[in-house]
């Protein structure tokens, strides 16, 4: 069952309140998205951790719900 960006999108920003967060649709299929998540509370962690951050987020639907999402994440300027 495809998962709506507006999902993917609240379930970040549940987690990391301060998340910026776009997503774009790769396919017309609502399984794959690229993600960039801006956060203030990535400063400092290393990119698999900030990552780690961004799929814990989405409780468990990577695989599932949501078959890919190329993620992008980086700290405000």
């Amino acid at each position: 069952m495809p998962m709506p960006a507006a999902d993917i999108e609240a379930l970040i920003k549940a987690a990391i309140p301060d998340a910026v967060v776009e997503i774009e649709a790769l396919v017309d299929d609502g399984d794959h998205y690229r993600a960039t998540v801006t956060s203030a509370s990535f400063a400092g962690k290393l990119r698999v951790v900030q990552h780690k951050m961004v799929y814990e987020a989405l409780g468990g639907r990577m695989g599932g719900e949501l078959h890919a999402l190329q993620l992008s994440t980086a700290v405000p300027n």
